[in-house]
């Protein structure tokens, strides 16, 4: 049986409609999979997922990465170390239970900073604050099929070096030492159009705008030619704005998609739990 999809946006995203992440068959993990592969994210609603139930779904579709450490240090979730803990919540001595505080996380890919970043993300809603918080998607396919054709060729065939000094909250990575330095930045360097590996469509692939620059190219040009992309790559009719549910949990494929999220009031809670799926090879050009 196959599942039962709407569009979110004409650009990016599937709402997955009618199912149980707990009891889906191996057919449908396929059909999962491969709407996936075409809509670039999915929302499934309504979904009440413990921490193991969340792990054992995500392993169906891949291999699992390791969560970060995050700014604490601080392991968050004993017997389960693929589960990374997104919350401002803090503990009874004050410690942050997660990461990424209550501040806005900027346009990003996740873990591009690695020389074969994960393929995808999800991200599933446990508690969410009245308001703020919301996430976007941002298509990199839909981005680079309406690019000019100037601005294309201006990129054709370079590589965008990834910054890995600080994470999508803008908090230096542990062991890092801080750097606004694009040259000298921890990172690796990427095809700027890659190839998905599975539906061999092409996307642009930025990353984040911090610490970014463009192979063999002076900082200020690179700079330039890099604003111009962000600027074209996160318009509005390229995007999905979601408002989040309790039980919701939104998957993106990090090939193929940006993402950021709106700040929120710190006094307020919010709490989710990612997991995220091992990059199967490394990207490569178009």
């Amino acid at each position: 049986m196959t599942l039962n999809t709407r569009p979110l946006t004409p650009s990016v995203g599937l709402e997955v409609l009618g199912v149980d992440l707990r009891h889906i068959d191996m057919p449908q993990v396929a059909d999962l999979a491969s709407c996936l592969d075409r809509a670039s994210a999915l929302l499934v609603r309504g979904q009440t997922l413990t921490p193991r139930e969340l792990v054992a779904f995500s392993r169906r579709l891949g291999t699992l990465d390791e969560a970060p450490v995050n700014e604490t240090g601080k392991t968050v979730v004993e017997g389960l170390p693929e589960l990374y803990v997104v919350s401002n919540i803090k503990d009874a001595n004050g410690v942050a239970i997660g990461s990424l505080g209550a501040g806005e996380a900027v346009w990003h890919t996740d873990m591009s900073y690695l020389e074969n970043p994960p393929d995808a993300s999800a991200l599933y809603a446990i508690e969410i604050p009245s308001e703020g918080g919301d996430t976007w998607i941002a298509g990199m396919a839909a981005a680079l099929d309406a690019m000019p054709a100037g601005l294309r060729a201006r990129i054709e065939g370079r590589r965008i070096k990834h910054d890995g000094t600080y994470n999508s909250g803008g908090y230096v990575r542990q062991g890092v030492t801080p750097t606004d330095d694009p040259l000298t930045a921890p990172g690796a360097l990427h095809p700027a159009i890659i190839q998905h590996p599975r539906s061999s469509r092409e996307a642009l692939y930025l990353g984040r705008r911090r610490n970014a620059w463009i192979e063999g190219m002076e900082r200020a040009k690179s700079d330039a030619l890099l604003d111009a992309l962000w600027a074209h790559a996160t318009r509005p009719e390229f995007t999905y704005k979601h408002r989040w549910q309790v039980g919701d949990l939104l998957i993106w494929d990090n090939r193929a998609t940006l993402h950021r999220r709106d700040p929120f009031d710190p006094a307020a809670r919010r709490l989710m739990h990612r997991t995220q799926i091992s990059g199967k090879s490394i990207p490569i050009s178009a």
